[in-house]
């Protein structure tokens, strides 16, 4: 694969050759199998923790446990089907973010992505006045200038050192979103927009630490075309996540892989999810049910998410997420990013990366043509 037009993205002493972040994707979605492809293909592929020990035989009984077996079995089996990079997913929102974190530093995780809610603090059981010499790396990820600010100056009273990169994530991504419902579809927040303003708050923190910081675009971007564009605008990587669901190595079942190439752009919806963030889902039978004010019947062996009111909620989010993944729809629903109606086909990791790559390095040829094609003139 020729990749000499798109440049490497560097975290502190790592190296992806392919600017491109996979994005985690709970329950299920993406674990080993899928992390450990995107990395082989010159990407960081990303293992998401949400819910990850449902498929643990004692997860009722034992959540927690069950949640970190489940967690180190995935970065394992990931890291032994690839020399690339893992990265982790962890929500703040999660009661046990301290245990999953700390996990995927033990186990070596090469970096880890905060994100659903603003990591302001990290688990008393790091070395948080050596956090710097850790070899995982630290990424949260925000939705604005102000959020990102916030961050960095909180570690840098805390700890004295600031997060490695930044993912920046505008409103046309899937799942869990950082914005509220009016703010979704207003041109101020959308990524070309908010990105320059993360740049901006980040940069003071780079001269005062003498480290890149890079950042990373996310939400809705779909193309090569499109990486080529958020990198032009200063982001020095992407992180895509709809389309790693529609290949092979997609830890969903089929029937997940197909609501996405069977959907059309009316059926990409937002919701109010039951964790009081407002969400990007495909409209199915499960969601049209809640919606209309019935009530799923289930029992919560545990508060999983810090902010979930599981006494009235209408359905537990992590159980018709774990429902959709094995394929079950009738009892759960799929997330996914605003260009999800634009999936037509399943193909592999490798043929996707070399897609974008092709598209990319288009664009790339494009614009050196037309700014020849200037200078000829003057």
């Amino acid at each position: 694969m020729d990749i000499k037009n798109m440049p490497a993205l560097r975290i502190g002493a790592l190296q992806a050759d392919i600017p491109i972040v996979q994005g985690g994707m709970g329950v299920g979605v993406s674990l080993s199998n899928l992390a450990s492809a995107v990395a082989n293909a010159g990407g960081i592929g990303v293992i998401a923790t949400p819910g990850i020990g449902q498929f643990e035989p004692d997860y009722d009984l034992n959540p927690k446990e069950a949640n970190r077996r489940a967690l180190r079995k995935e970065i394992r089996k990931a890291k032994a089907k690839t020399k690339g990079l893992i990265g982790v997913n962890v929500m703040v929102a999660l009661s046990n973010f301290d245990d999953l974190v700390q996990c995927s530093v033990d186990e070596g995780a090469d970096m880890l992505f905060l994100g659903a809610g603003l990591p302001l603090g990290l688990p008393d059981t790091l070395p948080l006045d050596r956090l710097g010499e850790l070899p995982t790396k630290f990424v949260p990820i925000v939705s604005s200038g102000r959020a990102a600010q916030l961050v960095f100056r909180a570690w840098q009273k805390r700890y004295n050192h600031v997060p490695d990169a930044v993912v920046v994530e505008g409103p046309l991504a899937g799942g869990h979103l950082g914005f509220r419902k009016e703010q979704i579809d207003n041109p101020d927040y959308k990524l070309e927009k908010i990105l320059p303003e993360v740049i901006a708050a980040v940069k003071p923190f780079e001269t005062e630490f003498n480290k890149n910081i890079p950042i990373i675009a996310a939400g809705g971007i779909y193309t090569g075309a499109d990486i080529y564009k958020y990198m032009e605008l200063g982001a020095q990587g992407v992180q895509m996540a709809t389309r790693f669901v529609a290949t092979h190595e997609c830890d969903a079942s089929i029937d997940f892989k197909e609501l996405y190439l069977n959907c059309k752009k009316e059926d990409i919806i937002i919701i109010n999810s039951p964790v009081g963030l407002p969400g990007r889902a495909i409209r199915n039978d499960f969601l049209e049910r809640v919606s209309s004010g019935i009530r799923e019947t289930f029992k919560c062996h545990w508060k999983c998410l810090k902010s979930c009111d599981f006494k009235n909620v209408p359905y537990c989010i992590a159980r018709a997420l774990t429902n959709a993944k094995k394929g079950n729809l009738e009892d759960g629903f799929a997330f996914a990013g605003a260009n999800a109606y634009r999936v037509d086909k399943i193909i592999s990791v490798k043929e996707l990366i070399e897609t974008l790559v092709a598209e990319y390095q288009e664009v790339v040829m494009k614009r050196s043509s037309e700014a020849l094609m200037a200078t000829e003139k003057i």
